[in-house]
């Protein structure tokens, strides 16, 4: 890789959603020769939103002309495919990273696709995993025990390997990613106060505690399980490099809190580097020109950096 010029797939998402305008914004955004940038997707709907500057190759994969804000389950085909085409250049060693703008889980369900997201469609194309959350913003980093699953089935989700295995990948890519040469990391209990001692729930016992002492066996600095409602301020002081939540909202809300509008997500443990927005596909902006940028530009602006930390550490 090229230290000056790292390699970057962009996805659009779906083209009905404000994917087009804040990826075409992101594009125009990158100072000339920070990085090679490639767009994957409805080329169509981008140059619609104001296009790409020159210099930046094009993939056009795209279906269906769409309307902005009207989502249309005929265009997943075309949108899933050109997530698929830049992953598969990342394993090639064409890409250095790839950052992704938003799709909906509800159209390429529509479709017939069984993939919640992003998280679970890399994983099965650059896995074996287990595929990771982290999300990013300001001054705090967050990841997730369990992803895209109803709140009644985390406790169930909860295992000794899981958690484990997730906090050997938080280990591994915090160093070789982000160059976190001794990461830190904080783990919050499923129930409130944690448990407290087991008045509350049985979890942090008999799961979350078990699975911290196995990761601490294998050199991994990881503390907890501590009570969620105080642990993120903690974290906001400098005390951790990163927290891990049991589920979604309870790591989300507070990042969010702290760094809504600009807060990137990035897939760790697998073979490749992905970075994404932390937002949705707003049908109800799209095509109005007011979409807020600033996600998409922090992902690529990150999947430069993290691309750049791989390759000095000898690889994603």
């Amino acid at each position: 890789m090229s230290p000056s010029a790292p390699r970057i797939g962009i996805t659009v998402g779906d083209p009905a959603g404000i994917g087009p305008e804040i990826v075409a914004a992101a594009a125009r955004a990158l100072e000339p020769g920070t990085a090679q940038l490639r767009v994957y997707g409805d080329l169509r709907a981008v140059d619609a939103a104001g296009g790409l500057p020159a210099g930046v190759e094009r993939r056009a994969l795209q279906g269906p002309r769409v309307q902005p804000g009207v989502p249309d389950p005929a265009a997943a085909d075309a949108v899933i495919e050109a997530i698929e085409s830049a992953a598969r250049d990342c394993l090639r060693g064409e890409l250095d990273a790839m950052a992704t703008a938003p799709i909906s889980k509800h159209v390429i369900a529509e479709a017939g696709y069984d993939w919640p997201g992003h998280t679970e469609l890399l994983e099965s194309i650059a896995g074996p995993g287990p595929a990771v959350m982290l999300l990013l913003g300001g001054e705090l980093r967050v990841a997730l025990a369990t992803i895209h699953c109803a709140l009644r089935d985390v406790p169930g989700r909860l295992s000794v390997d899981g958690i484990a295995g997730v906090l050997g990948v938080l280990h591994r890519d915090l160093q070789g990613r982000f160059a976190i040469d001794a990461p830190r990391i904080a783990v919050c209990g499923l129930n409130p106060h944690a448990g407290e001692q087991g008045r509350f729930g049985d979890e942090e016992g008999r799961v979350i505690t078990p699975a911290l002492e196995r990761a601490r066996a294998a050199g991994i600095d990881c503390r907890g399980p501590f009570a969620a409602d105080s642990l993120f301020a903690r974290a906001l002081r400098g005390e951790f490099d990163v927290v891990l939540g049991m589920y979604h909202d309870q790591a989300l809300g507070p990042l969010k809190t702290h760094a809504f509008g600009t807060a990137i997500n990035v897939t760790l443990g697998l073979r490749l580097i992905r970075t994404s927005v932390d937002h949705g596909t707003a049908f109800d902006i799209a095509g109005r020109g007011s979409a807020d940028a600033r996600s998409m530009i922090e992902a690529v602006r990150w999947a430069i950096e993290l691309g750049r930390n791989a390759a000095a550490r000898g690889g994603a």
